[in-house]
């Protein structure tokens, strides 16, 4: 790790241990009506959001809590915003097991024509939902 890596990566972790928090203990209308409000414009190229992207990962896979999927998407729409660049927040399901009988879920964001973070299974899934914060 590099002495200049240590104020995205200090954000990306407090962004998942915000993410984590809300979707912990507040009712998910209220984080997807306040936590996906966005602003800015969308990433004109993959550089724009390559930071953030790294430094969400990075700090998925270090901290002491569960940060999957759904909370490094808020962490990296939060981390963008800031920013000054707009992403948005998709929501899917797929069929699982042998069976085909259970659900599973997945959150990945976009900015732009840029996949920021959960790109790489986001083909797996149908979105049900899209939080872009104009509403």
């Amino acid at each position: 790790m590099k002495l200049r890596d240590i104020p995205i990566l200090t954000e990306a972790v407090l962004a998942l241990g915000l993410g984590a928090f809300c979707l912990a203990f507040v009712p998910f209308r209220h984080v997807a009506k306040h936590g996906v409000r966005t602003g800015g414009r969308p990433a004109q190229t993959r550089d724009e959001i390559m930071p953030v992207r790294r430094a969400v990962r990075r700090a998925a896979r270090n901290v002491p809590w569960r940060a999957m999927c759904f909370e490094q998407g808020l962490a990296a729409h939060a981390m963008l915003r800031r920013r000054g660049i707009s992403s948005v927040l998709h929501y899917g399901v797929a069929r699982e097991g042998e069976e085909q009988r259970g659900l599973k879920a997945h959150v990945w964001v976009t900015s732009g024509e840029q996949m920021v973070v959960g790109g790489e299974v986001a083909g797996q899934f149908t979105e049900l939902a899209r939080f872009s914060g104009t509403a």
